[in-house]
């Protein structure tokens, strides 16, 4: 069931954002939606300022401002609870009657889910490319930055040792 799950766009009054996922937060608990409405999120970014002075400054600010991300099964239940709460002026979608979901990149981009990728492989490790125009070769694995989903592989190219950098999914150790 919480495969269908979506994750929408909620606009809020401006300065709202944090009251509406409060008030969204203890409605789902008081009406027991823990299993159709599943998250409430308000991407924020930390930002670190020097002043003047010298001093560092560290803050936290809204990625979005006047948008609360919530990722629910959508119904009409769901819609009027969340159309309803104090604050929120309505969904982003083609009418605020007909909300859209982000889709999957959207949400990645977003950095509302962070997916977890499983490296199979170290550094050191003989891989073979699966895709792009390296697709044919196999090369050493020199470095992985699993934050930045890349990962950079030693190959051999017209007999000298050239470094490439690939996604962490392009690449699969070759069986030994």
């Amino acid at each position: 069931m919480a495969e269908a799950a979506r994750w929408y766009v909620v606009h809020t009054y401006s300065g709202y954002e944090n009251t509406v996922k409060a008030t969204i937060e203890k409605t789902i608990e008081s009406r027991n939606l823990q299993d159709q409405i599943l998250a409430v999120n308000i991407p924020v970014e930390t930002i670190t300022e020097i002043t003047e002075s010298g001093k560092s400054k560290t803050y936290e600010r809204k990625v979005y401002p006047g948008y609360v991300l919530v990722k629910m099964l959508y119904s009409d239940d769901t819609w009027h609870v969340i159309r309803n709460i104090r604050g929120v002026t309505g969904f982003v979608g083609t009418s605020s009657n007909d909300p859209i979901p982000l889709s999957e990149e959207e949400v990645i981009a977003m950095g509302v889910e962070k997916r977890e990728i499983i490296v199979g492989y170290s550094v050191g490790d003989i891989v073979r490319i699966l895709d792009g125009p390296f697709s044919t070769f196999t090369g050493t694995v020199e470095a992985i930055d699993p934050e930045k989903n890349r990962v950079s592989v030693v190959i051999s190219m017209f007999g000298r040792e050239t470094p490439i950098a690939l996604e962490l999914d392009q690449v699969e150790v070759i069986s030994q």
